[in-house]
Parts: structure tokens; sequence; C-alpha cells
């Protein structure tokens, strides 16, 4: 306990010089190059299976080995290769009630082709007007059932965009069944029958983080995970002549915290516990490198994880601040902020519960484990204009934010990477 506490007070006593050492450590002309070389136009805006993102992840490859990282164990290199199987929509045919439905009101999601007809193993589900889709979208696809979804024309718009992101085709994890599920644009007050045909291709295909560690010194054993998503979306209907989804907040600044962090704490040689950085892959197309990764490690181990998603503007709170997904699920945010002590950088509970955003990012299959993992972000998504479009650019980004934030990570961090504090583990989740 005194040996604790003594390391506290000294940690406590040394916020101004590390405030002073980690503005010289983290410059913001190296934070800029990185975010503008990750979010530039030759990156063709890192889609999966693009060669954009192959060249992204040789840059972050690079950056890694120039740190002095060591590849995770059981890897020769920074690249945490895994297979996927990846299909691609053939066809897709529907009737309800002997009527067929014209074939832009309706989608599937599944790996494999299936045939339906008017069967009990099939739950049919209504999302009336009241309802909020998004939600019951994620329901259906982790309920394990097949299901024939009903949606109410309201969410027309929303079902638009999610029939146009399926119909590029979907992924999944090599050897892994994906039970399917029909959505349906329309009203119906009683499906008495119905008759579905889905026909796919497959192929197998390979996806990869990138992922190195610094060894901690006293507890080795003990991780502690930084990461974000280098992933984006790539080519889009042009917009002012403009076709390249950039992702330059989203996520290029994240990646961008990812690498600069490395270098930090590479510098300062000091890390009790081990230090994973990792840079996922197809967070915008499920989350797949996120859900490998945490196969990967053990959760029991991992006392903590900060995972950086869109820190390119100021937060609604303004200038040095950012806000903490899942806040009250931990005391993780607690902890940061006592870190901060004497500086004037603070964190906030996440303002948007509505978006659901301790679930949306990749902090999130860690998180279901039991791990304090949380997101931390400055975007103001409830007014983000940017956000999933050709115009979220470098040009658009606070530059001196970014550097703010990462620093303040930086800072906020320390007594976790030493050893002294170890954040609450949150509730595992089951579903």
């Amino acid at each position: 306990m005194k040996k604790t506490l003594l390391s506290l007070a000294l940690l406590a006593a040394s916020t101004c010089g590390f405030a002073q050492d980690v503005n010289k450590m983290i410059g913001q002309d190296d934070v800029g190059r990185i975010i503008k070389t990750l979010s530039a136009d030759d990156m063709q805006g890192r889609a999966t299976f693009t060669p954009g993102i192959e060249k992204a992840a040789k840059f972050i490859e690079g950056e890694f080995k120039s740190i002095g990282l060591t590849p995770l164990a059981g890897n020769t290199g920074f690249r945490q290769d895994f297979k996927m199987i990846r299909s691609t929509p053939v066809k897709l045919t529907l009737s309800i009630n002997g009527k067929s439905i014209a074939a832009d009101s309706a989608f599937a999601t599944g790996g494999d082709s299936f045939s339906w007809a008017t069967n009990a193993d099939v739950q049919v589900i209504q999302v009336t007007a009241d309802k909020d889709f998004r939600q019951e979208f994620g329901m259906v696809t982790r309920s394990g059932k097949k299901s024939l979804v009903l949606v109410d024309p309201k969410f027309k718009d929303f079902f638009a965009r999610v029939r146009g992101f399926i119909g590029s085709g979907g992924v999944t994890f090599k050897g892994k069944t994906t039970v399917p599920a029909v959505f349906v644009l329309g009203n119906f007050d009683k499906v008495t029958s119905f008759d579905v045909s889905y026909q796919t291709k497959s192929e197998e295909v390979s996806l990869f983080n990138v992922a190195g560690m610094i060894r901690g010194k006293s507890k080795p054993n003990e991780f502690v995970v930084f990461s974000g998503h280098y992933d984006h979306l790539g080519i889009l209907k042009p917009m002012e002549g403009d076709s390249i989804a950039n992702g330059a907040d989203d996520d290029a600044s994240g990646t961008t915290a990812v690498i600069s962090l490395a270098k930090y704490y590479k510098k300062l040689k000091n890390n009790a516990r081990t230090l994973i950085f990792v840079a996922f892959c197809a967070e915008e197309i499920g989350g797949y490198g996120s859900q490998y990764f945490s196969g990967q490690v053990n959760p029991d181990k991992t006392v903590a994880m900060f995972n950086i998603e869109m820190i390119g503007k100021a937060s609604k709170f303004g200038e040095n601040s950012a806000f903490i997904t899942g806040y009250e699920r931990s005391d993780f945010g607690k902890i940061l902020q006592k870190n901060l002590e004497g500086t004037a950088f603070k964190f906030y509970p996440d303002p948007y519960p509505e978006q659901n955003l301790f679930y949306r990012s990749d902090n999130a299959t860690l998180a279901r484990l039991g791990v304090p993992a949380h997101t931390i972000s400055t975007d103001q998504i409830d007014i983000d204009k940017l956000y999933h479009t050709v115009k979220d650019e470098f040009g658009s980004l606070d530059v001196s934010n970014i550097t703010l934030t990462i620093r303040a990570i930086a800072l906020s961090s320390r007594s976790i990477v030493a050893g002294i504090d170890t954040p609450t583990r949150i509730a595992k989740l089951e579903r």
C-alpha cells in the first residue's frame, strides 16, 4: 500500500514535467505527416479488398518498423493475417402472400445460398414505425435465427443505405455459418405465406490487422491495447467531382494516434505492462479485424483498451476535451482524468447515448468479454455532415486538436501502463 501511494504521489508530482515532455515527444508536424499520408487520394479511400488498403497497411508497417516495435507472439511480421469467406449476392426472388416483391424493396444477409417456403423455423418480425430500425437490424443479425423482417416504409432511407451496403457483398469467418435473414420494405398486415430464393457466389479472401508491441518490464503478461481502424469506404458516388472517401477523421485520425503513441512509449522505455498497438482492418464492413484480434489475446489478462476513433475536430465540449464511450461501465475514465490533474484537458461521458456508440466500434468485442475497453472520440456525430462522405479529407481536420488529444491520451494512460492502476472490469455481455 505504501509503495502504491508513493508511486501515485510521484506520478502526480511529475505531471508538469511529463506534460512538457509529451509536447516535445508528440509533435504536431509529425502527427500531420502521418494523417495526411493515410488520407491522401493515392490511398483510394482505403476500402477493404482494394489496392488502397494494401498501400495503407504497408505504410503502417513501415512506421512500426522504424519505431522499433516487436511483432505479436506467433507472427513473423506486423501483419496479423486471417482468412474470410466473401459472398457476393447473385439473385434474390421473394413473394409474400403470393405477391412478388420488387428487387429494390428487399435484401438478404447470409453467406450461403438458401431457399425458404412458409416454415415455422423462420421467425417473422415487424419493424413498425415506432421502433428503431438500426437497433432491430443489429438484434436480428445477432439472434442466430432465420428471420423474415418486415420494415415500415418510414425507414426507406436507412433501408436503402443498408441495402446498398449489403448488395456489395459480405464476409464471414472461414468455418463459421451465418444464419440468414431477409429484410423487406413495405406494409404487411399479416403474413400467411412466403417464398424466398437467394443465390450467392463465395470465395476465400485474406484480411490483415497491422499490430506490434512493446514488451512490459515487470508485468509482461498483462496487456494494454491502443487501437484504431485503418480501413474506410473507398470510392463513392461523385460529389462535386470528388469520389474518394478519404476517411481522414474516420479513422486515419485514430490510426495516427496509435502510431504516435507507439513512438511515445517506445522512447520512454518504462512500461511495466506489455503494450499492444493495433490498426484494425474491416471495421466499416462489420468489425472483423477487431473480432479476430479479440480471439488472439487473453481477455482476462487484458487490463484496458484505448480504442481511438474520430478525433479530428473539437468535441461539443470545446477544445482540450474528448468523450469516452461506456464511461459509466468502469472507472477507466476516472483514472484517465486523475492522471490529467494540472492540465486543461478533460474527458467526458459519451454525450450521445442514443447512438449506442459503445457497441459500434472496435472496442465492442473485448468489452463483451469483460475488458475495460472504451472508445475515445471527439466527433459531434449528431451534426457531423462529413461523416462517411467524400468531404472527410485532410483539409477538414483540426490537426492541433488531434495532437492535443493524442498528448492527453499519452498522459492519462500513464498509471495504467505503469501497472499502478487497473480499471474495474466491465460486465460481460451475453448476446
